[in-house]
């Protein structure tokens, strides 16, 4: 009978009839992989083997482009997301992060269902109903919400029974996540997240994939694929961000001669396995001035030449971890007239040593090449000025800044002006300038209106670019105290009676010993009698502090 048996399944295979056989998870998940890849790894905590029984009746399985998957979700298509925090230093942890996005105009409820947005029009215009996927109905009319029931669709494709947790009831989803040859699923809301530890992992380049499931009656429908490549290495994942005041693009590591570059370092550590660390920073600048070394993540440098320099940095963190067992050795032959030595101490030692702390030292790498260039190092507003109408404007007054600066050489002139705070720009101009080696010029802008503006100007070429801010008060016209402020400091002019009255007080104390005056420094307004008065009264006040400024000289183009 035996031999009959044998001979009618060969007959039958050899007919080309197809023989049953159970789907494993490699089969179903293992997509890009051959059967034999990866079984040298360890064993992840909570994770089996893909060569566990897949339940197909319960949980079917889809090829790529079968036309199920088209209708596998009401209203479109689902999209997972796949994320996580690679690369990871070997011996940390790292997570997986699965995201789902629904269709347009559908979301996850406060209890797991799928409902529609309120006033919100897709393809097919505004939904009249409510929900997309009732799942908390489903579950009371059937004995989904029966934690103590024994249906045997409340399973995973392994045959494992569904956790129980406070709100399980409300996760209408089954992830599968699949890497280096073994499984882990879990149930989930419209997010799920796993972690994996990578001590004893091989370093470099993995695939993780996730098919998901939503639940449908007494079965599962899959609604979504997605797979990402994650690495393990054994070098610190290190970056520097580099910073510097008036540089204008710092993404291209072009930076200004004399001005201090601002380097700190970032170390990827997601999962805080270097917390407790002794990390040193080896700074290499490529410039001759030697190497610096330090604790801290952050370091200031000035480059005082121009031209290409190599930077170099080396991350170094000293991790406490066990120390790795000696290899047991062969105990030496003793003479056979000698009496043999007891050996239990020898095990002792090795136990102890096993159990001490050794420090493991893991490194991290950065190089750059900078670039250092003439750049503009300092702007300055040495002086305002009214311009004089020919004709008085009601709403519009004109005012000439005084602008100085220092390294390179500017090629445009921008000022904007806003509100006393700073923050409501009220209007913007830039304009080219051509200054010469003293860059020296003079910016002249209108304001519409009595009142405090924050007027910020700044100077730019390609490399740099320097600001400089004041706020400035314009009087109204009939206004018998024109105020300004200038760099924060309120300068008052005007007020014949006040000066009066200095003048009485001076000419009281001429022969007495002299006592410095409060300054009170004056600025050039409308009135030309009050401004030939002002100076005249200065150089009688102080006669040794006569005004040495070279703009009184020099006439500036005005911009």
């Amino acid at each position: 009978m035996g031999h009959f048996s044998r001979v009618l399944g060969f007959l039958l295979l050899a007919a080309g009839l197809p023989l049953e056989e159970a789907k494993r998870y490699r089969d179903v998940l293992g997509h890009e992989r051959s059967p034999g890849h990866m079984r040298e790894h360890n064993q992840l905590h909570g994770w089996s083997s893909d060569e566990n029984e897949w339940n197909e009746n319960l949980y079917p399985v889809w090829k790529r482009g079968d036309s199920r998957w088209k209708t596998s979700w009401k209203g479109g298509r689902v999209q997972a997301i796949l994320t996580s925090d690679s690369p990871a230093l070997v011996d940390s942890n790292i997570t997986f992060v699965v995201n789902l996005v629904f269709p347009r105009c559908q979301k996850e409820d406060a209890n797991g269902d799928i409902v529609y947005e309120k006033n919100c029009r897709n393809d097919a215009g505004l939904s009249p109903d409510l929900y997309v996927y009732n799942w908390t109905a489903w579950a009371e009319d059937g004995d989904w919400g029966n934690s103590t029931s024994q249906s045997q669709h409340l399973m995973f494709p392994d045959g494992k029974p569904f956790p129980h947790p406070h709100r399980w009831k409300k996760w209408n989803f089954v992830y599968v996540f699949h890497t280096l040859g073994q499984y882990f699923q879990k149930l989930g809301r419209c997010s799920a997240r796993v972690s994996i530890n990578t001590a004893n992992l091989t370093l470099g380049l993995e695939v993780m994939e996730v098919t998901v499931y939503r639940r449908h009656g007494r079965a599962y429908v899959p609604i979504a694929q997605v797979k990402d490549l994650y690495e393990i290495t054994d070098q610190i994942p290190v970056f520097v961000t580099m910073s510097q005041k008036n540089d204008r693009n710092s993404s291209d590591e072009t930076f200004l001669r004399g001005l201090p570059i601002v380097f700190d370092v970032l170390i990827h550590d997601p999962s805080h396995f270097l917390n407790q660390s002794a990390i040193s920073y080896k700074w290499d600048f490529g410039d001759n001035t030697g190497l610096f070394v330090s604790n801290n993540h952050t370091l200031n440098h000035t480059y005082v030449l121009n031209g290409t320099f190599n930077f170099n940095l080396t991350v170094q963190a000293t991790v406490p971890g066990i120390c790795p067992s000696p290899a047991p050795t062969a105990p030496t032959p003793s003479p056979s007239f000698t009496t043999p030595v007891p050996t239990s101490n020898s095990s002792m030692e090795l136990s102890d040593i096993a159990d001490e702390n050794c420090q493991i030292n893991r490194f991290g790498y950065f190089r750059a090449s900078i670039i250092i260039v003439e750049g503009i190092l300092e702007i300055n507003i040495i002086q305002i000025a009214d311009v004089l109408m020919p004709e008085p404007q009601p709403d519009n007054s004109l005012m000439d800044f005084i602008v100085t600066c220092e390294g390179g050489t500017p090629m445009e002139v921008c000022t904007s002006i806003s509100d006393p705070t700073c923050q409501i720009t009220q209007s913007r101009a830039c304009s080219p300038v051509a200054v010469d080696e003293r860059c020296l010029l003079s910016v002249r802008r209108a304001f519409n209106g009595s009142g405090t503006y924050c007027v910020n100007v700044t100077l730019g070429n390609d490399a740099s670019m320097a600001l400089t801010s004041t706020l400035i008060s314009i009087p109204g016209k009939d206004s018998a105290f024109p105020l300004r402020t200038v760099s924060g400091a309120l300068i008052f002019v005007g007020c014949l009676a006040a000066f009066i009255t200095v003048i009485t007080a001076f000419l009281y104390k001429k022969h007495k010993e002299y006592k410095p005056i409060g300054n009170c420094a004056g600025n050039m307004v409308k009135g030309k009698g009050l401004s030939v008065f002002l100076n005249r009264a200065k150089a009688s006040f102080f006669p040794s502090n006569q005004e040495k400024d070279p703009l009184l000289k020099d006439q500036p183009g005005v911009f």
